[in-house]
């Protein structure tokens, strides 16, 4: 028996009777699905090496502590010191979206607002954390070349825009005491009836709940949705924070994490960028990518 049968078996109390590797998302840790000799399945995440180890650790905090429809249920953890075991609901069978409606967007924005109002976990990060020094957009001024290199705007653009960027992004106010999932994305996103059950909560944090949405409009665009916009009156300030956050992350070589993530930063990017332009009333990009 190997040793991730001989655990899992003593921590379900089941042997496994088949396990199928799961390759879709963003982490390097490994993922299972099992099916056990009693009949039951489950989601089972692994860690591979000491970060993934940390991200699980977090988000087993969030589970201990946080209830409600929107979570999968936890069925075991195990921290053998070296790589942590978290085995949760199976949602395989639920429903990930691939496109959105106006039905499917507010079920989710009203999750969003019943996690904002959830208690938190102790020690939960602030947001506050998230706020680079210097700003995104001061990073992007001193190095411009390298922005521009993601053909999104040109350099006459981006020196008039600037100023406005940086002031907006560095009077955001990520303050705030709700509960934020802070990865909201379609991926980790499924819907089982009634329920709108997030995934992944190693980033889970306290702080403005706006921020959450503003995070998540751009996907929603770029999955055949509406433009943030026509879904929420958002304030400049955040959505130049979001902005600037994927400008100084996505012209960067991809994280061993994630090969596809860049790219997926550079699309939320070519989205924002021109959502926040309009808000700060400045022109829109001349020289936007088109990624719709």
């Amino acid at each position: 028996m190997s040793d991730l049968t001989a655990r899992l078996t003593r921590l379900v109390q089941s042997t496994p009777a088949e396990i199928t590797a799961v390759n879709r998302g963003y982490t390097a840790a490994s993922r299972l699905l099992v099916k056990f000799s009693d009949g039951r399945r489950a989601f089972v995440k692994v860690a591979t090496d000491d970060l993934t180890a940390s991200w699980l650790r977090d988000e087993y905090r969030v589970y201990s502590h946080v209830k409600g429809s929107f979570m999968a249920e936890m069925l075991a953890w195990d921290d053998d010191g070296e790589h942590p075991m978290l085995v949760l609901e199976d949602l395989s069978g639920a429903v990930w979206p691939q496109s959105w409606t106006d039905i499917t967007i507010e079920a989710v924005l009203e999750t969003l607002r019943q996690i904002g109002n959830s208690p938190v976990a102790q020690g939960m990060p602030s947001l506050e954390t998230l706020r680079p020094d210097p700003s995104s957009w001061r990073s992007v001024a001193a190095n411009p070349e390298t922005f521009l290199s993601l053909s999104l705007c040109t350099k006459q653009w981006l020196n008039k825009a600037l100023p406005a960027l940086i002031e907006a992004e560095e009077s955001a106010d990520l303050s705030g005491s709700k509960l934020l999932h802070l990865d909201v994305r379609s991926d980790n996103i499924c819907f089982i009836g009634d329920r709108v059950v997030l995934v992944d909560w190693n980033w889970a944090c306290v702080g403005n709940s706006l921020l959450e949405i503003i995070f998540w409009l751009p996907s929603v665009r770029l999955e055949g949705g509406p433009l943030p916009e026509q879904i929420i009156a958002a304030d400049p300030s955040l959505v130049a924070f979001v902005a600037g956050f994927w400008a100084c992350r996505a012209d960067l070589p991809p994280p061993y994490t994630g090969a596809t993530v860049r790219d997926l930063q550079l699309r939320q990017l070519s989205v924002a960028l021109p959502w926040c332009a309009k808000l700060l009333q400045l022109p829109p990009p001349d020289k936007i990518a088109t990624v719709l």
